[in-house]
């Protein structure tokens, strides 16, 4: 795909100060800019420049995805008519006679000539051990277990749930799953068996595939009990297959289970069935901190379109490319992994610590890999930032081309210094998106300038605007995030949602006839973006709006402050208390000296409403396994909610912090109450 572009980066340049622009013959290199040259020959539309491509995509949108089926050669048969035979939200219909699979697309390049001896993924363990599976071998492997779990008795529509690391395994099994027709789903073996439980049992498995463990940090964790727990409270299970991964050529056990191995080490003609566009893919599942998890079901034709259009287009990724992302497989990110392989580009696969020996590893990884394109979270990026480390100094990075930061907004601080100490000329973007649509909202593209703080603008195909609470749009100001029309890879429905009620009351029900994602955004007149955070976590002081994403970003001002997380809550009395909850670097005191700076910085850097009310040194900040703050469960802990009602422990990656902020709201009820 495209070379990197030109960095213009200047540390006292003003809010719009360009980080990366790429030239005009970078551009024309781009697989978008061959998108817009096609479809002014096959469509008769002239696109010049990526607004345009962006305004013919949400105003003809049956045209603009069809365009996108066609272009890429979509597998599969029955596309005639529009590409959206009906719009509405919910409820859209589209392609309604088509027939394709997700897994045959995917691996339609193991037959190109060109492609099926190359690497497909590329698997990095802690001891740098680095193995590979070409397109060819990921296919047989696709087709043998695919052929045993028909053999197994699964059918089309049945749930085959794992409980893996990210590994190739993992991949072959959503691939093999999806080319019989089976709903997958994959949860992280660090969920506890009772989380673990909480999502699988909904979905009645008839086969779960486990492992044996896993290394992380530089320890091995063995899950076979935790296995065996996960099976006793799946009654209608009929096979478990195992993964060993700690040991693979340890002894078979007495315990019933098929090997993994043996499953995909058959040479069979691969075999793909053809499914209605709406048949079920996967299911994900929400985070689950303040209830059971929402299980949000995708479809073949709906991710298949979006990941050519997301990872084809915005992100200009294609054969040739090498992704890396080191997410837990709890994370939707995870399934981003596959979304790369639809455009024909390699993967990295990676379960071990992303701060193993340093916390810089993941730019070891990337030089090790070659890895082009490179996903993380902004929390990572920062953590790398405030140790002080020169990543591009120490690896070769000189195939990354690409970063995308996500999970939340990226301060300031970190954007530059991506720039200055990993690599000067990288193309850094900021993406928002979610679960709910196993994609992007917003985000980054190929032929636009990267302007410092924003997202460069919403991605093609997607109808998004910041609307009032009179659902009005506004530019210039902080509003709800909305999508005004229709995409594909909206969900088809939530599991066990027999009338849609959920559905509809988790995006609908404020402004109906709407999707509201539930972020507060700032659309600039330019038509970039930026993200403040989690509208249902929206701190509201003196009748005024703020995010707290803009009090973490002024935070990273403060090496002193390695976490933090903070609260509003309304008071009996018809008060606000805004406390600030910060983890300190070890031996670092919180001093009057320290407080007046991180209220300084703040105010300095937002306003004097965003000054907490009170600084609280917390020994951790709660996060769920996609490392994301909890904030809604916190709150709910100072209101009054019983904490079994307030927080699933199972979704929290560290729920023995959470002891300490349940004391901390009974002291605080009880000085109130006093």
């Amino acid at each position: 795909m495209s070379a990197n572009g030109n960095a213009v980066h200047d540390s006292t340049a003003d809010d719009r100060q360009v980080t990366w622009q790429p030239n005009a013959e970078q551009r024309e290199l781009t697989r978008l800019w061959d998108f817009m040259s096609w479809v002014a020959e096959h469509r008769d539309v002239r696109l010049t420049d990526y607004r345009g491509a962006w305004r013919w995509s949400v105003r003809e949108p049956a045209e603009f995805w069809g365009a996108v089926r066609e272009y890429f050669g979509v597998v599969g048969e029955g596309f005639q008519g529009p590409a959206l035979a009906e719009e509405r939200m919910p409820g859209a219909v589209w392609y309604p006679h088509a027939r394709l699979n997700f897994a045959e697309n995917v691996l339609r390049h193991a037959r190109d000539p060109h492609l099926a001896d190359t690497t497909a993924v590329l698997t990095v363990d802690e001891d740098d051990t680095v193995s590979e599976l070409t397109w060819h071998q990921l296919a047989s492997q696709v087709a043998s277990l695919a052929a045993h779990l028909k053999r197994l008795g699964v059918e089309p529509g049945d749930r085959v749930a794992a409980v893996l690391p990210n590994l190739p395994a993992a991949v072959v099994g959503l691939l093999a799953s999806a080319s019989i027709g089976a709903v997958w789903t994959i949860s992280s073996p660090d969920l506890s068996a009772h989380a673990t439980l909480d999502r699988l049992r909904q979905l009645e498995p008839k086969i779960l595939i486990g492992v044996d463990g896993y290394r992380f940090n530089g320890r091995e964790f063995r899950r076979l009990d935790h296995l065996a727990e996960v099976e006793a409270g799946l009654p209608g299970l009929r096979h478990t297959i195992l993964v060993r991964h700690l040991e693979p050529e340890g002894e078979a056990t007495d315990s019933g289970h098929l090997d993994f191995a043996a499953l995909v080490a058959d040479d069979v003609e691969p075999a793909f069935a053809r499914l209605p566009f709406d048949h079920p893919l996967w299911v994900l599942f929400s985070s689950g901190t303040t209830g059971a998890p929402k299980g949000i079901v995708h479809g073949h034709g709906g991710m298949t379109l979006e990941a050519l259009k997301g990872t084809g287009l915005n992100q200009d990724m294609g054969p040739g490319d090498r992704y890396y992302v080191a997410a837990n497989t709890s994370w939707m990110v995870w399934n981003t992994l596959v979304n790369n392989l639809m455009s024909g580009a390699s993967v990295v696969t990676y379960a071990g610590s992303p701060t193993l020996r340093r916390k810089d590893r993941q730019f070891e990884i990337i030089a090790l890999t070659g890895a082009t394109m490179f996903a993380t979270g902004a929390a990572y990026l920062s953590l790398v930032e405030k140790a002080a480390l020169e990543p591009g100094k120490e690896w070769d990075l000189s195939r990354l081309r690409s970063v995308l930061s996500t999970g939340s907004p990226l301060p300031d601080s970190t954007w530059r210094w991506v720039h200055d100490h990993v690599k000067h000329d990288v193309h850094l973007g900021s993406d928002t998106g979610g679960t709910d649509i196993c994609s992007g909202f917003i985000g980054s593209n190929p032929l636009e300038p990267v302007h410092l703080g924003r997202l460069q603008g919403p991605l093609l195909g997607v109808a998004v605007e910041a609307w009032s609470e009179a659902g009005e749009r506004v530019v210039g100001e902080v509003g709800e995030m909305v999508v005004t029309r229709p995409m594909p890879s909206m969900p088809l429905f939530f599991w066990g949602d027999e009338d849609g009620a959920r559905y509809r009351g988790s995006y609908f029900e404020k402004f109906p006839g709407v999707w509201t994602q539930g972020d507060w955004i700032t659309e600039t007149p330019e038509g970039e973006f930026i993200v403040h955070g989690r509208s249902d976590a929206t701190l509201n002081r003196q009748g005024v709006r703020l995010g707290s994403g803009d009090i973490y970003a002024a935070l990273q001002h403060v090496p002193e402050v390695r976490d933090a997380l903070v609260i509003g809550v309304e008071r009996p009395d018809g008060g606000y208390w805004m406390p600030l909850f910060v983890v300190l670097d070890d031996s670092v005191r919180l001093t009057d000296e320290l407080k007046a700076r991180v209220n300084a910085t703040i105010r300095g850097r937002t306003s004097h409403r965003h000054v907490p009310d009170d600084i609280i040194v917390a020994p951790a900040v709660p996060v769920t396994h996609a490392q994301k703050k909890t904030e809604i469960p916190v709150k709910r802990l100072f209101v009054g909610h019983d904490p079994d009602s307030a927080v699933n422990r199972g979704s929290l990656a560290n729920p023995e912090v959470i002891d300490w902020y349940v004391e901390q709201a009974r002291r605080f009820r009880q000085e109130h109450a006093a």
